[in-house]
C-alpha cells in the first residue's frame, strides 16, 4: 500500500466518522419521508380526507374564509382544486399586530373540508413533536435542517447539512479511490464474502456497498449540496459556466417577518392575470396560488389536481406577480432555460427521486437504506479496528532490560 492510499485511507476514515451519524439520520429519515404523504394521510386522515361529499366551494372564497376565522393570520398557500374526496391543506403565517409583532399562531397548516369549508384540522407543520399529527413534518425537517432552531433569523441547520453533504461529496470521491488499491484486483471491491460473515462481510458491505451505489449516492450527495446550499454555494459555481435566468426570489431582497409586505391587488385579480396568460402559453389550468409576505410576490402554479408535488419530469411551470401593481415579475418554466438553469431545475426532481415517477422513490428510498447502512458499518469496522490496536498494544511484550 502506498504512502498515497493510506492518507487518503486516514481521510476517508476521519471524513466519514465526522459525518457518520448526520448521515446516518438524514439516510433513515429519507428512506421515509419519500412516502411522506401517503403514510402522513394513514397517520392523520383529517388532513387528507373530507368530511362531506359535495362539489368544491371556490378556492377563493375558502381563503377568505379562513382569514375571517383567523385574522391573526394570512393564507400563503392555498390549492386551488382538490380531487373528488380529498380535504384542503391551506398553509398560513401570521399577521403583523398593532405593535410591530407577529402574531403566536401556533399552527402553520390548516386542512379544509372543500364542500362546506369547515375546518377539519390545524397544526405546526415542522414542529419538534413526535405526536401522531407531527411526525411526518418533524421527520420531513429533520431529514435537511436537523430541526437545529433559527439562530438570529438564519437557518443554520440547513446550512450545517449542507456542509455535511459537501464533505459527503468530497468523501465519495475519496472511497472510490481508495477501494480500488490495485488494477489486478479490482473485482474484490464488487464482491461480498457472504459465506465468511463477520468482519470480512462487514467490511463488504461498507466497500463494496459503497461501489455498487457510489454513481447514484454522488448524485444525491451533489443535490442535497444543491439544495441546502443553492444561494450561497451552487447559484455562484454554476453561474461561472452558464447564463442563470433570474427569478423573482434572486432579485428582491427579502424583508424580515415583522415588516410583511401588504399586497395592494388581491388574489382574484393575480388569479385573472395569471389564467389569462396560462392559457396563452397552453399551459394546464392553474393549480396552485401562493404569496411571499418577505418579498411581495404572488406565485401561481399549474397543474392538474393531485398532481402537485410533480411525480415526473422537472416539476411544473409557475408564473409571478408583483403584490403591489400586479405587474409580471417573472416565470419559472421547467424544461427551459440555460444549461445552468436546467442543472437547477433537476436538483430536487434527482434528489427526491421524483423525476422518474415513482419507480425513483422506491429507488431513492433503498437509497436513504444504504447510506444509514454505509455510515453504521463504516463506524463499526473503526470501532473494532480501535478495539484490536488497544488489545495488541497490550499484549505487546515489554522489552527486556539491557545488562549493564
Amino acid at each position: 500500500m502506498t504512502l498515497a492510499h493510506r492518507s487518503l485511507g486516514l481521510l476517508h476514515r476521519w471524513c466519514g466518522l465526522a459525518i457518520a451519524a448526520f448521515l446516518f439520520i438524514a439516510g433513515l429519515t429519507g428512506a421515509v419521508i419519500s412516502w411522506d404523504h401517503e403514510l402522513d394521510g394513514w397517520l392523520n386522515p383529517a388532513f387528507y380526507a373530507a368530511a362531506t361529499p359535495g362539489a368544491q366551494r371556490p378556492a377563493l372564497e375558502l381563503a377568505d374564509a379562513v382569514e375571517r376565522a383567523h385574522p391573526d393570520a394570512r393564507v400563503t398557500y392555498l390549492p386551488l382544486a382538490v380531487e373528488a374526496g380529498e380535504a384542503m391543506q391551506v398553509w398560513v403565517a401570521p399577521r403583523v399586530d398593532a405593535g410591530g409583532r407577529l402574531h403566536e399562531l401556533g399552527y402553520n397548516q390548516v386542512a379544509l373540508d372543500p364542500a362546506s369549508g369547515a375546518e377539519q384540522a390545524r397544526r405546526d407543520w415542522g414542529g419538534v413533536s413526535f405526536s401522531r399529527e407531527n411526525l411526518l413534518p418533524f421527520l420531513y425537517k429533520l431529514h435537511y435542517s436537523l430541526e437545529i432552531p433559527l439562530v438570529g433569523g438564519y437557518d443554520v441547520g440547513t446550512l450545517f447539512m449542507g456542509i455535511v453533504a459537501i464533505v459527503w461529496v468530497f468523501d465519495a470521491l475519496v472511497a472510490l479511490w481508495i477501494s480500488f488499491p490495485h488494477p489486478r484486483s479490482w473485482r474484490k471491491s464488487f464482491a461480498f464474502r457472504w459465506s465468511r460473515g463477520g468482519h470480512a462481510l462487514l467490511f463488504d458491505l461498507h466497500r463494496s456497498g459503497g461501489v455498487w451505489t457510489w454513481l447514484l449516492l454522488l448524485v444525491l450527495a451533489v443535490t442535497a449540496v444543491s439544495m441546502n446550499l443553492r444561494a450561497q454555494v451552487v447559484t455562484p459555481i454554476v453561474s461561472m459556466f452558464s447564463t442563470l435566468t433570474p427569478n423573482p426570489f434572486d432579485q428582491r431582497t427579502p424583508v424580515a417577518p415583522e415588516l410583511a409586505v401588504e399586497p395592494r391587488v388581491d388574489r382574484a385579480r393575480i388569479l385573472e392575470l395569471a389564467r389569462a396568460e396560462g392559457a396563452r402559453r397552453g399551459w394546464a389550468p392553474p393549480g396552485g396560488l401562493l404569496y411571499s409576505p418577505e418579498y411581495g410576490v404572488y406565485g401561481v402554479g399549474f397543474f392538474d389536481a393531485g398532481d402537485e408535488h410533480g411525480d415526473g419530469g422537472l416539476g411544473h411551470p409557475w408564473l409571478y406577480f408583483d403584490a403591489r401593481d400586479g405587474s409580471p415579475a417573472g416565470a419559472d418554466v421547467p424544461g427551459t432555460g440555460s444549461a445552468g438553469d436546467l442543472f437547477l431545475q433537476a436538483q430536487f426532481p434527482l434528489h427526491s427521486g421524483r423525476i422518474i415517477g415513482l419507480p425513483g422513490r422506491i429507488l431513492v428510498s433503498l437509497l436513504g437504506l444504504v447510506i444509514a447502512t454505509l455510515s453504521a458499518t463504516g463506524v463499526v469496522i473503526w470501532l473494532r479496528k480501535r478495539r484490536a490496536h488497544a488489545r495488541g498494544v497490550r499484549t505487546r511484550p515489554l522489552p527486556r532490560p539491557t545488562a549493564r
